[in-house]
């Protein structure tokens, strides 16, 4: 069974493409791209997956980040796919990643 630390680092490498490949975009690049939307959508599918791996103690000991609502992020964009809301996706890529990342680097610095 892999540790939670495994999936905090799925977390991260899929936090930083994000970040990576939407830093000198604008809203209307991003959705005229449509291999960066598909590639950022899956980046946001994975740490929701990664999320749903972690163990509920853990989740429970790091309760001031919103596991639940990452989850359903995952599950809004794997069961309803064709009705994503790029508009969403691209204001969780601006303003609810960054704060993630803080996050999930925090955790990790703090298991060490």
């Amino acid at each position: 069974m892999k540790s939670d630390s495994v999936f905090l680092r799925h977390m991260l490498d899929e936090i930083n493409f994000l970040l990576r490949r939407t830093e000198a975009l604008e809203f209307d690049a991003f959705v005229a791209d449509d291999v960066l939307v598909r590639a950022c959508t899956r980046s946001v599918e994975i740490i929701g997956e990664a999320v749903k791996h972690l163990s509920p103690e853990f989740r429970k000991t790091h309760g001031q980040i919103e596991w639940q609502r990452i989850a359903g992020m995952r599950d809004r964009l794997v069961h309803g796919y064709f009705d994503v809301d790029l508009a969403i996706l691209w204001d969780v890529i601006q303003h609810r990643i960054p704060e993630l990342k803080r996050e999930v680097e925090e955790v990790l610095q703090g298991a060490r």
